[in-house]
């Protein structure tokens, strides 16, 4: 396997991904440990669902059923964030799926080539490698940086939805929008943004 350096000072791998090539809960592979500063971590699944208010100085609560699974892939209270490259959303996960980017993008490279379909390795990897490390507290709450709110148009309420290597942050208005096959997260946002607003507006 060789590794290089990109422009931004990551160290990629060129190996070729083995086994079913998915990225999936249970079977990431530590194809860069000697490089992760979170080697030796096993990467954890990110299932369910949640919802928080924005609350004050602007911090959202990144609920129970993500945050212990962050904080082991992580090893500390770290969150990362990133612009989901297709859908009007963020992507949370914790800092050991890093050391999955490089054979992530092998996997992507490889597909786009059996289609015949272009691939813009520079631009996949700047999107991949370019999530915001933001720290949050042992009550899980965390500030938003101001551009990814602006991108994800995170400006009241955030729902929270897992998809197994990764989680999503949606503004339920813009998960409202999507269409055959959402139908799930959906209700499950509608329940939950009406259950959050409830508990609100009783304090």
């Amino acid at each position: 396997m060789n590794f290089s350096r990109t422009p931004w000072g990551e160290w990629t791998g060129r190996g070729r991904a083995t086994g079913t090539g998915e990225v999936c809960a249970g079977s990431w592979r530590n194809f860069r440990r000697g490089f992760s500063s979170v080697a030796g971590v096993q990467p954890t699944g990110y299932s369910g669902q949640g919802f928080s208010l924005k609350g004050e100085k602007g911090r959202f609560v990144l609920p129970p059923a993500f945050r212990k699974a962050v904080r082991e892939s992580s090893e500390g209270r770290i969150l990362c964030l990133a612009k989901h490259d297709r859908w009007n959303c963020l992507t949370g996960f914790g800092l050991s799926r890093h050391a999955e980017f490089a054979a992530q993008l092998e996997r992507e490279e490889d597909l786009a080539i059996k289609r015949g379909e272009d691939f813009d390795r520079d631009l996949r990897a700047m999107q991949l490698y370019g999530f915001v490390e933001v720290p949050f507290d042992d009550s899980g709450r965390f500030v938003m940086p101001e551009h990814l709110a602006e991108l994800g148009q995170l400006d009241a309420g955030v729902y929270f939805q897992g998809a197994g290597s990764f989680f999503t942050l949606w503004n339920p208005e813009e998960l409202y929008r999507m269409g055959a096959g959402w139908e799930g997260a959906q209700a499950a946002c509608r329940k939950l943004q009406a259950d959050t607003m409830d508990k609100g507006g009783r304090k």
